[in-house]
């Protein structure tokens, strides 16, 4: 797994790329984790490159999303959600709890 983090005027823009697994999942919590504590609320994940994504993975965006969210200051959008990432979010019942875009683009612009 591979993390990059970009920094916008008003936005964060976290990609990730390959496999989220419980090996690999604390270091994207990190990173989630990094970007929040420099006090940026609005992140958005670009799933792009994305493989594969375990329960693990998803704990970490939860619990982004509840960091960010709490006391109204922003949020974890996703871009670019692969059609098998997307499946196993709606599964879960994220859907509605994030934002999905089809394009880093229009997520940005969104925030």
């Amino acid at each position: 797994m591979e993390v990059t983090t970009q920094q916008f005027k008003h936005c964060d823009l976290l990609t990730v790329t390959g496999r989220v697994d419980s090996a690999t999942a604390p270091r994207l919590a990190e990173a989630l984790e990094a970007i929040v504590n420099e006090g940026r609320f609005k992140i958005v994940i670009d799933m792009t490159g994305l493989e594969y994504m375990s329960s693990a993975g998803f704990r970490a965006l939860i619990s982004a999303q509840r960091n960010c969210k709490r006391y109204n200051r922003g949020e974890v959008i996703f871009a670019s959600v692969p059609a098998n990432i997307h499946s196993a979010l709606e599964l879960a019942g994220f859907t509605s709890l994030f934002q999905i875009y089809p394009d880093v683009t229009s997520a940005v612009g969104n925030l």
